[in-house]
């Protein structure tokens, strides 16, 4: 699968001169005039967080059937997970609009209020990192909810020392970024901007580009590319203080770490800005390990030019919820529409 998906962006890459939505697209209904644009979808974003922070499920925000995961669980909606600890709304907005299939993915930060155990003291709010995924059907209505949180360590009692750990908490991380790297908010020149098809073929190759490294695979990386998990630069240039550049930690370090990166679902294209947002597993066998993420990708002219992601480490071969049984175990890239 390696070489198809670097066949095709490279193909991607000699489309560059093409007029929107050229060949290679596959068909999308036409978005009725009615339809939430940029900002409406954006605007779910906000409403959403301050539904989940006051506690309410309005009939007039959600659909009546509404389904809702978290970590991959599917829950009643309103009193459980987030849902039951979101004190304030306020904090890191990274949002990517889909109007083409009405969906918007974002990763955020929140504050949450939780006691160190079931009958530990309450906590001072904490700011909780969460990759957001909220679909809203043809009434206006949040449809479908699909969030990962990533909490604090926490004690598991009065008394307990606080898990040790090297890297700061996820969501105060992701807080101490500030805001969002203005390049995602930014428009590719109309003549330079990639079809749909190209961009879910740009997320692929970074997954293919991961799984089961070599250090002698496709790397799609600008020389400039950054990449943030969790907060933290992990792979970037010099002056951001990272170790290695995208590419070259491909080449040198992650050899062979990633056994399988399934269940991958490509969730908002914001062919505008260039962005595309996706959920995936990425496995570690030998030791029975699954990061559960999301993850979003900025590319221009071809190349992956900054990555940015929240995840957790879920179960060992956890999936998604929102896929089937052989989805779920699939290598394979799925445009969720």
């Amino acid at each position: 699968m390696k070489h198809s998906i670097r066949a095709a962006v490279l193909a991607a890459t000699c489309l560059l001169a093409t007029p929107a939505f050229a060949a290679g697209d596959a068909p999308m209904p036409p978005v009725e005039q009615h339809a939430c644009q940029r900002e409406c979808l954006e605007g779910y974003v906000t409403k959403y967080l301050q539904a989940m922070s006051d506690g309410v499920v309005s009939d007039d925000l959600f659909a009546r059937n509404a389904r809702f995961t978290e970590n991959g669980m599917e829950m009643p909606l309103g009193n459980e997970g987030m849902w039951a600890t979101t004190v304030a709304p306020e904090g890191y907005r990274l949002i990517v609009p889909d109007v083409e299939t009405q969906q918007v993915a974002a990763l955020v930060t929140v504050k949450e209020q939780a006691s160190s155990s079931a009958t530990g003291p309450q906590r001072d709010p904490e700011p909780v990192g969460m990759s957001l995924r909220l679909r809203i059907d043809a009434d206006g209505k949040i449809s479908e909810i699909e969030q990962i949180a990533a909490r604090p360590e926490r004690p598991l009692g009065p008394g307990a020392a606080a898990p040790s750990s090297p890297f700061p908490a996820t969501g105060k991380a992701v807080e101490a970024m500030g805001s969002p790297w203005e390049g995602y908010l930014t428009a590719v020149p109309e003549a330079e901007r990639h079809t749909r098809a190209e961009l879910v073929a740009m997320a692929s190759a970074y997954f293919e580009a991961v799984e089961r490294n070599t250090g002698k695979d496709y790397y799609p990386f600008t020389d400039d590319c950054v990449r943030y998990e969790n907060g933290i630069v992990t792979a970037g240039t010099p002056d951001t203080g990272a170790r290695a550049g995208c590419r070259e930690q491909l080449q040198t370090t992650l050899i062979g770490a990633v056994t399988s990166i399934r269940d991958r679902r490509i969730v908002a294209v914001d062919r505008e800005r260039g962005v595309v947002f996706a959920f995936a597993f990425f496995d570690h066998r030998p030791i029975n390990w699954t990061w559960q993420l999301g993850e979003l990708f900025k590319v221009e002219k071809g190349q992956i030019r900054r990555i940015e992601a929240i995840f957790i480490r879920g179960p060992y071969g956890v999936c998604s919820g929102w896929s089937t049984y052989e989805q779920c175990r699939s290598e394979e890239p799925q445009d969720v529409r």
